[in-house]
């Protein structure tokens, strides 16, 4: 079970993506994935990276706002021209596209997010546990 678990499948392109996202103090990480055709969430590709110092000190919401810019951006090549559907555990993240913000930081990010086609949708994260896992592992 546990070798199945891990299995990274084939991209099939055309098809929309799903990406787990999450940010720790200390990283971020993530899951970009493709439904099965009986619906079932198939791994395509993992990821994580550790914050800078500076980066440690940002708010929650600029944490994985930057989780999200960072995993579109590693995955550009693979999603182009596809739609991803972003699933993350903070719900004030799902209005960076939405509504106008204060912070020049989420204002650029959110111009950023413009190049794709992607849509929030909020995943508590006990039911988030692959992008909470690789957030925590760099420690």
């Amino acid at each position: 079970m546990l070798i199945n678990a891990t299995k990274l499948h084939v991209a099939q392109y055309g098809k929309p993506y799903g990406i787990l996202v999450d940010a720790s103090k200390t990283a971020v990480g993530n899951c970009l994935f493709q439904w099965s055709d009986d619906g079932q969430e198939r791994p395509v590709a993992f990821a994580s990276c550790k914050l800078t110092a500076s980066q440690q000190a940002w708010a929650a919401i600029e944490a994985e706002a930057y989780a999200v810019i960072w995993s579109l951006h590693k995955y550009c090549n693979l999603i182009f021209g596809s739609t991803v559907t972003c699933y993350c555990d903070h719900d004030p993240l799902l209005y960076i596209t939405q509504s106008v913000t204060g912070s020049a930081k989420l204002l650029r990010w959110s111009l950023a997010l413009q190049q794709y086609d992607v849509s929030f949708k909020y995943r508590p994260g006990r039911q988030n546990l692959v992008a909470d896992c690789l957030s925590r592992l760099c420690v």
